[in-house]
């Protein structure tokens, strides 16, 4: 079992950064992928950004590329996703998720993530 928490999410205006982190419950951090998600009022939630055990390869969506960062510290059972040039389209409840794998290959798909936390806000402004 695998808890998570997310924080750091807030309101900031267009152009600016955030970053979130999500804190893991267990010893057993590095057995999961992590990967972040986002979710706005009355749309599907989507991927944005995952990360392997070791944190040696990423994989963003287009939408992010560039702007977004993860990284992930296994010392400290923390994950964490650096946005910057931030936009209102990035308004969204950000969610963090581990996917136990013992053979990563990137995934977008919500379903193949085993643990969620219960999300943080971010607002954008223009």
């Amino acid at each position: 079992q695998v808890q998570l928490v997310e924080s750091g999410g807030g309101l900031v205006q267009a152009g600016g950064s955030l970053r979130l982190s999500c804190a893991a419950s267990g010893r057993t951090f590095s057995s999961y992928a992590m990967g972040w998600f986002r979710q706005a009022p009355g749309k599907e939630r989507e991927f944005v950004a995952a990360i392997s055990r070791s944190g040696a390869n990423t994989y963003y969506a287009d939408s992010v590329k560039g702007r977004f960062t993860i990284s992930r510290d296994n010392a400290k059972n923390t994950v964490y996703l650096q946005m910057n040039s931030l936009k209102p389209e990035d308004t969204a409840v950000y969610y963090c998720a581990a996917q136990f794998t013992v053979s990563w290959r990137p995934t977008i798909k919500k379903n193949e993530y085993d643990y969620w936390g219960q999300g943080t806000q971010v607002t954008v402004s223009s």
